[in-house]
């Protein structure tokens, strides 16, 4: 087991550079895993034989993906903090259990969720607003078919990926991803612009990159460094499940409650276009959900940076608290706040001053007046408080780093359930489409407020308690 001495720069290097030192890997992982869907959408709404409908029909399929990722996040995050404890505390045999035992769950579920979703996949579809159209409908069950098909290749990278970090691997956790990342960014175009196979050539090429990712993967659990996998390591054991799953029950919670509000967002935006003078006509139908789904992965995006630096400072703050320097634990703290402030604000003036550029990465060229209108409007809108959405992610993550899981928790409750549902199906009851947009700004500022009420408590602790 490493030295404590090792781990002591942590309480003497400078806080900046432990943010760019720990943050950065994380980070670049995290926005590696966000591109996948995103350059699926850049390519399919820049080809002419797809265009709006297309991009419509990748937010519907978007949300299921989310599904299968918060199933691979709740065995992969809980293995990974399992392993952790066993290896800090000398347990190696618990410790290849639960690999074993993450490696025979995630293929299980994995298979389940590929059987289901081909099972009722139109029922699925419908759920999340794929019937807005006729067209809309069509390509949605073509990309999700095989992006179904996959399954078993995304949850398994994705369930492992955590647990090579938690084996001391950050950077090949990283490679894989963008090994994986580079693929699909490479086959894209040439099955959709090259081959003409449309939404079908988007998601092979998703799914061979996923391949790729679950291949190293699979490479690395062979030969790792503090775990041996046996024979014995794959039999299952309840008590070993009964540990490590409710330590990943955070990260589903997460992720689920995402898919819930986006599952809202989704079937109010389709229910009032439908009252819209201009999108109740058939040929624009598909337009606000496409806009929303671009507008969301921008948002991603964003998320996924803001994620990457808290999660990043995470070993940071911990070795600081297990050291008496809670100086150092509110210093990190003010200085993530204001990057995550500063992140938000840099965001915030791309979506204000240059949405049309932002709109034609993702193929408006081709697109009506109506189309262009409504991204304008919807940029500047849904988005416009992300400074504080920043703030408030960063907070949610923070509080875990100090040990405050329930706070985080039900913060992030109450942004993404509460509100984040409440506000998308109370808000248009009387603003209509106007309300679905401003749903998301509005939970945000709700949110802050009580981040914020927090954040002072906290600082209070951190501040109240003699340093050494």
């Amino acid at each position: 087991m490493e030295s404590p001495r090792a781990n002591d720069f942590l309480v003497t290097e400078k806080i900046g550079k432990l943010m760019g030192k720990y943050a950065l890997p994380c980070m670049i992982s995290l926005l590696v895993a966000a591109l996948y869907n995103i350059v699926d959408q850049i390519f399919i709404a820049n080809a002419s034989y797809l265009g709006s409908y297309g991009n419509a029909a990748n937010t519907v399929v978007f949300p299921l993906t989310v599904v299968a990722l918060a199933v691979s996040v709740m065995i992969g995050d809980g293995c990974c903090a399992y392993v952790s404890l066993c290896l800090g505390g000398g347990r190696r045999e618990q410790a290849h259990k639960s690999v074993g035992n993450a490696v025979v769950l995630i293929l299980a579920a994995s298979l389940v969720c590929t059987g289901a979703y081909l099972l009722f996949s139109d029922g699925l579809l419908t759920l999340f607003g794929g019937r807005v159209n006729e067209e809309t409908f069509a390509l949605s069950r073509e990309y999700f078919f095989w992006i179904a098909l996959g399954l078993p290749f995304y949850m398994f990278g994705q369930a492992m990926n955590p647990i090579i970090r938690s084996d001391g691997s950050p950077r090949f956790a990283m490679i894989s991803t963008l090994a994986g990342a580079a693929v699909n960014l490479v086959l894209d175009p040439v099955f959709i612009f090259g081959f003409h196979w449309g939404m079908t050539g988007a998601a092979v090429a998703t799914v061979l990159g996923q391949a790729l990712t679950a291949g190293l993967a699979l490479w690395y659990l062979c030969r790792m460094k503090s775990v041996s996998l046996c024979r014995k390591s794959f039999r299952p054991c309840w008590s070993v499940l009964r540990a490590f799953l409710p330590l990943g029950m955070c990260s589903f919670l997460s992720q689920i409650s995402l898919v819930m509000a986006m599952a809202a967002i989704n079937n109010m935006e389709r229910k009032y276009s439908a009252l819209d003078a201009v999108f109740a006509q058939r040929e624009f139908t598909q337009i606000p959900m496409a806009v929303l789904g671009i507008v969301m992965k921008f948002f991603q995006i964003i998320i996924s940076i803001v994620v990457g630096l808290a999660a990043g400072c995470i070993p940071v703050v911990g070795y600081n608290m297990g050291a008496g320097r809670k100086d150092r634990a509110r210093a990190l703290f003010s200085r993530l706040l204001t990057v995550e402030f500063l992140v938000g604000l840099g965001a915030l003036g791309v979506v204000e001053f240059l949405p049309r550029q932002l709109i034609g990465v993702f193929g408006a060229s081709g697109e009506s007046v109506h189309y262009t209108t409504f991204a304008l409007r919807a940029f500047r809108v849904y988005l416009c408080m992300l400074p504080l959405a920043c703030v408030n992610k960063a907070a949610f993550i923070y509080l875990q780093a100090l040990g405050k899981a329930w706070a985080s928790t039900l913060l992030s409750m109450l942004r993404e359930v509460a509100l984040g549902v409440g506000l998308a199906l109370l808000l248009p009851l009387k603003w209509g489409l106007d309300g679905v947009l401003y749903s998301m700004p509005a939970a945000d500022a709700l949110t802050f407020v009580a981040s914020l009420a927090v954040i002072c408590l906290t600082y209070r602790e951190l501040t109240s308690v003699k340093t050494r």
